[in-house]
């Protein structure tokens, strides 16, 4: 029988952490999974030199106002950006909420499948907005 580590692959933690023992930290499994959706969402683009186009730069939308709009054009850069760079996963539904706790943000919730196993899980994250 496969171990998680050896469907989904095992990465260093996100953010970068180091454990008891001092060594870094690494994830594995669904785990992996989850903090690559992160990675993806959160690393602007031409922020990584040797693959510029890597990233779904979430942060372009900081100056823009929390409308329908805007929350229409984070959920559609979601999708496609998940679409292109993480493989191990089929998205079944984003969500872009007003944040009830802060006018000037917005919640994103990913739901979605695990393709090796047919899993369902979901990510959330909060999307800074201050037009």
């Amino acid at each position: 029988m496969l171990k998680s580590g050896q469907i989904y692959g095992k990465d260093m933690t996100f953010p970068p952490r180091v454990g008891a023992d001092g060594r870094v930290s690494w994830s594995e499994g669904e785990e992996n999974v989850r903090e690559s959706i992160r990675v993806i969402l959160l690393t602007e683009q031409r922020e990584r030199l040797r693959l510029p186009t890597f990233g779904g730069s979430l942060a372009r939308y900081l100056f823009e106002p929390n409308t329908v709009t805007t929350r229409q054009l984070i959920k559609d850069r979601i999708t496609k950006e998940l679409a292109q760079w993480e493989p191990r996963v089929a998205v079944e539904n984003v969500s872009v909420e007003a944040d009830a706790d802060d006018p000037q943000a917005a919640v994103a919730t990913i739901n979605y499948r695990l393709v090796a196993t047919n899993k369902k899980e979901a990510v959330s994250l909060t999307v800074s907005l201050t037009g």
